[in-house]
């Protein structure tokens, strides 16, 4: 193995990249695969061979097609998991149609800042989900719908939206239902796809993905047929996935993690897409995973979290489980001992990227050490170049911790329509700044550290909030911990940590403390302690500390102004 003299490595070159589209690779998986599963949803009663998903995928782009979209045109997506979903993403990707992701969990201002950005023409829509009624939503925002026909909406507030599709049987005024769009495309329009199909270019944007935005507007992450579907075949590839694997998918698919990892990777090999509902339920995933034989799982750490904690996790049988993926959020070391123990998923791998890389740039192998398994997020993915800098961009030695950028086929064509935030986040030389703080250590493999913006400097020493928080996790009662800063007068920052307990134990701020005495450094202990239930956290399942931030300063009687 070679041993790097600094913080700067590529990925393996030796299988090349996929030169082709997201349609071309399906295709050939249907003609491979046709009779075996391809996609159940245990939640809609769906169940898929690749022949049947086909049919399906051709006769919704045919019926898109009859609306008078063309390639290039922006279709957004407005709805949680489901068959639906699927099939929408492969039928856009069939005739080129740019799939626009919107969050799940967005409402009207989101809703109408995201569809005019992007200038959607047409909107596939849930009806309802949680709380949230996407219907009277869309009716909210584009009113004119009540008074339209399907295809013709003319709104004030969303210009260029004229047609919206809704999921269900029930049918809304003004909208067309998605299977109504499904018996739309004659012979005409399906005499039309593989002419279209053919004419489409790997590195043609297939893709739009919002960034969360938690300062400042969304920006449209684009996304390429190229970016997206290598992304996803290399880490399919990191898990040794086959036709003969059952990839278990309760992450979200308007996300990478959904639709890059999950889907794209299933499809690159022929492997079947389970999905165990609409939304994450730590026992839905436990019963699918037992019942379909699932081989694979993916999740975010919280997930994990909550399946290792059910109260009647001992009584599923998740012996057919050997691989997966746990990505979105750092993971704590004594998490993923528990799912490679207790869950069976010995080859389980750690990826780490970002929606703008598509996503993935590190990812573990089976063949890693546990030890590196566990404390790392493996190394970086084939043919993508990474280094890590410091603040006046100079690549740091091994073992430095600086921002984390990557380069190569998986960044981003740019955020949509907006040149001067491109070029902030992708350098003169297609550098893709991460914001992440890393390191790299001499045999390649990286470990996270924290952002760059939510490292706390606590008087004048920098504390990396996943440090203190893999500490706590040491501790026999506690389930789950975030670790962030909060304004203080005489230190700058202080430490603060929210804590979510296990089932039925009890614990104080005096215990919290003393457990770190004499274990961490005394400034990287937590002065405030608070004990919750649950963290406020996106739909991906990352925690939104500066939610939990916010909160205990409005609490603790604090100002922003005392941060120096």
């Amino acid at each position: 193995m070679t041993t790097l003299t600094s913080s700067h490595v590529s990925g393996a070159t030796d299988v090349p990249l996929i030169d082709e589209t997201i349609p071309a690779a399906f295709a050939r998986t249907v003609d491979r695969w046709g009779a075996r599963n391809a996609l159940v949803a245990r939640h809609q009663g769906v169940r898929w061979t690749w022949a049947e998903l086909a049919a399906e995928v051709d006769a919704l782009a045919a019926g898109l097609l009859a609306l008078g979209l063309e390639p290039g045109d922006r279709i957004g997506i407005w709805a949680p998991n489901c068959a639906e979903w699927t099939v929408t993403q492969l039928a856009t990707a069939r005739i080129g149609l740019i799939l626009v992701n919107i969050n799940p969990a967005y409402r009207l201002h989101e809703l109408e800042y995201s569809l005019n950005k992007v200038e959607c023409k047409a909107l596939v829509t849930a009806h309802t989900f949680k709380s949230s009624d996407y219907v009277a939503m869309v009716r909210t925002v584009a009113p004119e719908i009540d008074h339209c026909g399907p295809g013709a909406l003319r709104s004030a507030k969303l210009p260029h939206l004229n047609t919206v599709i809704r999921l269900g049987s029930d049918t809304t005024a003004g909208m067309y239902t998605f299977r109504d769009v499904r018996d739309l495309g004659g012979t005409d329009a399906r005499s039309r796809l593989d002419a279209i199909t053919g004419r489409l270019q790997p590195d043609d944007a297939i893709n739009i993905q919002f960034t969360s935005g938690t300062t400042g507007f969304p920006k449209g992450a684009t996304l390429t047929h190229k970016s997206i579907l290598n992304n996803g075949y290399f880490t399919g590839q990191a898990q040794r996935l086959t036709e003969q694997d059952r990839v278990c998918i309760p992450v979200p698919l308007y996300h990478c993690f959904g639709m890059v990892l999950g889907n794209l990777a299933c499809i690159s090999v022929g492997a079947a897409m389970i999905y165990p509902s609409d939304a994450f339920n730590p026992r839905a995933v436990l019963e699918t995973v037992a019942a379909e034989r699932c081989t694979s799982l993916y999740g975010v750490p919280t997930m994990f979290i909550a399946e290792l904690g059910h109260p009647d996790f001992d009584t599923f049988d998740l012996g057919s489980l050997r691989t997966g993926i746990m990505a979105g959020a750092p993971c704590p070391i004594a998490v993923m001992k528990n799912v490679v123990d207790k869950m069976h998923m010995r080859e389980v791998t750690i990826a780490y990227g970002m929606t703008e890389t598509s996503p993935v740039s590190f990812q573990s192998s089976p063949t890693d050490p546990i030890e590196r398994r566990v404390s790392t997020v493996g190394r970086v993915l084939a043919h993508v170049e990474v280094k890590i800098v410091d603040q006046d961009g100079g690549t740091v030695p091994p073992g430095t911790s600086g921002e984390l950028c990557t380069r190569g086929y998986s960044v981003m064509k740019g955020y949509w329509n907006d040149a001067d935030k491109t070029a902030e986040a992708i350098d003169a030389d297609g550098w893709m700044h991460t914001g992440d703080l890393a390191t790299l250590d001499a045999e390649g493999y990286c470990n996270i550290v924290g952002r760059v913006k939510d490292m706390v400097i606590r008087g004048g020493e920098n504390v990396y909030p996943r440090e203190v928080e893999e500490f706590l996790h040491t501790h026999p009662k506690i389930a789950d911990v975030q670790v962030f800063g909060v304004p203080d007068e005489k230190y700058g920052e202080e430490i603060c940590a929210w804590i979510v307990l296990r089932h039925g134990a009890t614990a104080d701020t005096n215990e919290i403390r003393a457990f770190c005495q004499g274990q961490i450094a005394h400034y990287k202990i937590p002065r405030y302690v608070r004990f919750v239930t649950e963290f406020p956290m996106t739909v991906t399942g990352k925690a939104r500390k500066f939610v939990m931030r916010d909160e205990m300063i409005k609490m603790l009687g604090l100002g922003e102004t005392e941060t120096a």
